[in-house]
């Protein structure tokens, strides 16, 4: 049995006041019987990792760069990422690829630096609307992680998937359970191909989880969890959906 992982992105989206009273919600629910953790924007990581000091829900950062020092202003490595404790590093967010045309390669690229220093790379993978609608939704997906298969070679068994349909983030439309099996058994069967950690690794859904729907998408053979955007900014709400997550 893979356990559950429940990762609650923030996006641009918080204030110090706001994140006490958030991460003061979380412990206060927890702990569940699942792996818990948030990534938070980068100005926030030290003081989340401070609030979170005496639980067991790890904290990480939305992006990262694909180099590790240099003139890269504005760019935040996964090497600072470790030193202040982070685990995880989200990568090739939809948001990323669309607003900052990030490619398949420097998605991939992000991915092993992020390996190379200890931190967790979530990748993120997923189709529009119009790329669904013209029966694109596996050839799209499985190209994405082959650049990051082919990238971090036989390191690719430690990474975290995250199938995200662009077309149900943050628009309160989400894949049927069924959907998102069947795309979570594509990637699922090309992890097995590629590494045989691909048992073990974990994929998770995320495209408008809420607590109503958590616990019939988690009951899914091949979804180990979720990436959680805007119920995460709740404790009540993404503590119920870490709740279904366990159970």
């Amino acid at each position: 049995m893979r356990k559950k992982l429940v990762v609650g992105n923030w996006k641009m989206h918080g204030s110090r006041a706001a994140n006490a009273q958030l991460l003061a919600g979380l412990k206060e629910a927890g702990p569940w019987n699942a792996d818990v953790a948030v990534c938070v924007p980068f100005p926030y990581i030290a003081e989340t990792a401070l609030g979170l000091t005496g639980t067991t829900i790890a904290y990480g950062s939305q992006d990262c760069s694909s180099h590790e020092q240099g003139a890269y202003t504005g760019e935040v490595s996964s090497v600072m990422l470790a030193d202040i404790g982070c685990r995880y590093a989200i990568v090739g967010h939809s948001e990323r690829r669309a607003y900052h045309a990030e490619s398949d390669q420097l998605v991939a690229d992000k991915a092993k630096a992020a390996l190379a220093h200890g931190v967790t790379p979530i990748v993120c993978v997923g189709e529009t609307r119009a790329e669904r609608e013209a029966g694109q939704t596996e050839a799209i997906v499985k190209r994405q992680l082959a650049a990051v298969i082919h990238t971090l070679g036989h390191c690719c068994g430690e990474m975290v998937v995250a199938y995200e349909p662009v077309w149900a983030i943050g628009t309160g439309l989400t894949a049927t359970p069924a959907e998102a099996q069947a795309v979570h058994a594509v990637l699922r069967a090309q992890l097995h191909a590629a590494t045989d950690r691909s048992g073990v690794m974990r994929i998770l859904y995320g495209g408008s989880v809420k607590a109503d729907n958590a616990a019939e998408l988690f009951g899914q053979p091949d979804i180990d969890g979720g990436l959680i955007g805007g119920a995460s900014l709740k404790a009540a709400d993404f503590a119920a959906i870490c709740r279904a997550a366990a159970h």
